[in-house]
């Protein structure tokens, strides 16, 4: 049976383009992420392969993290920049014995295709293609997730680094296992192909594991502090304004947007910093933050949770930081550290 098929059977609503926004079981998902194994189709993400003899030093001059330091098996988060350090997209690699795979915001999948191919220049032995069609993206979510994974093959799991991986096969249909859920909880990413991926998520059913839509990861992510494309991540912004710090290799050589980016870690030149923010009420996107009578920031992303409004923002670093008493439009706000991103004094 066909994954959308399957995903039908489970009641799930999808939007026009297909994707999954919800199942309606969104307080049974959260106890799952919490205490047992949730399951989120992020198939609408793009996925690129990168392939060719060239291709990790060519990633290493492409964006933030340290390629060339990578063995098939390994992968990390990296931020594609312009010249001037302005974030394109937030992305996973994943280093194989022949390609490299990169799992990519859905709304960045052509923009980064476009972009990337404008610097294979015609001695590198470097090829790009789209493998999105073929390939489903699933991403395990909960704190039991490498348990259950376990119980399903003898084969080691990874669970040391972000973003380690291997191919196992589940019931001979080869599964590409990652670890990191791609949200600031436990969990792994699966890569399985289109044909495949409707057995794959029936299996995760039949163990209980309990499906959730973009709807839920939308909240979860401004909860936890993922910067997403077209909010947190627009070239308004640079990845160290973003929180993310993690993604940046600071020996490695040059790469686009280098200069800048070190320019501003050496000099303490980080003018503004994104922030959770705890809200008293509803706020729209894009509404100012002022402390006082003087404009602050602004808030990037909203979502209404049982536990309460939280959402995302910039502040000017030198209005302060955690705990910092805001007003957002009506509501008042404080800011909060969120486990998603890191901010470097």
């Amino acid at each position: 049976m066909e994954l959308k098929q399957v995903q039908e059977t489970a009641g799930a609503i999808f939007d026009e383009a297909g994707a999954v926004l919800s199942f309606n079981n969104d307080d049974r998902a959260i106890e799952a992420i919490n205490h047992g194994v949730a399951i989120c189709d992020r198939s609408s993400w793009g996925l690129l392969k990168v392939t060719g003899e060239d291709r990790l030093r060519y990633l290493h001059n492409q964006s933030t993290n340290d390629f060339e330091k990578l063995q098939p098996g390994q992968g990390c988060d990296t931020v594609f920049v312009t010249s001037t350090a302005r974030t394109i997209d937030l992305a996973t690699a994943y280093v194989t014995k022949d390609a490299v795979l990169v799992l990519v915001s859905p709304q960045r999948r052509q923009q980064l295709l476009t972009w990337l191919d404008r610097f294979i220049f015609p001695f590198d032995k470097v090829e790009l293609s789209d493998i999105s069609a073929a390939t489903a993206i699933f991403s395990l979510v909960g704190e039991q997730s490498s348990i259950l994974l376990s119980k399903l093959t003898a084969e080691a799991i990874p669970q040391q680094n972000l973003a380690d991986h291997r191919v196992i096969n589940l019931d001979d249909i080869p599964v590409r296992v990652a670890l990191g859920s791609g949200l600031a909880a436990p969990g792994y990413t699966l890569i399985v192909s289109k044909e495949n991926a409707g057995v794959v998520w029936s299996k995760m059913m039949d163990l209980g594991v309990i499906p959730f839509g973009d709807r839920l990861w939308e909240s979860l992510r401004i909860q936890q502090g993922r910067p997403q494309s077209d909010r947190e991540l627009t070239e308004d912004y640079n990845p160290l304004e973003a929180g993310l710090w993690q993604t940046i290799s600071f020996e490695k050589g040059c790469y686009i947007g280098q200069e800048t980016i070190a320019r501003l870690n050496t000099y303490k030149g980080v003018k503004q910093k994104l922030w959770g923010i705890e809200l008293s009420q509803s706020v729209a996107p894009q509404t100012a933050i002022t402390v006082g009578d003087s404009k602050v920031g602004v808030l990037t992303s909203y979502t209404d949770t049982p536990t309460g409004c939280w959402g995302l923002g910039y502040i000017r670093t030198k209005a302060g930081g955690e705990g910092l008493k805001v007003r957002v439009g009506d509501a008042e706000g404080e800011l909060v550290a969120v486990p998603f991103l890191r901010h470097e004094e």
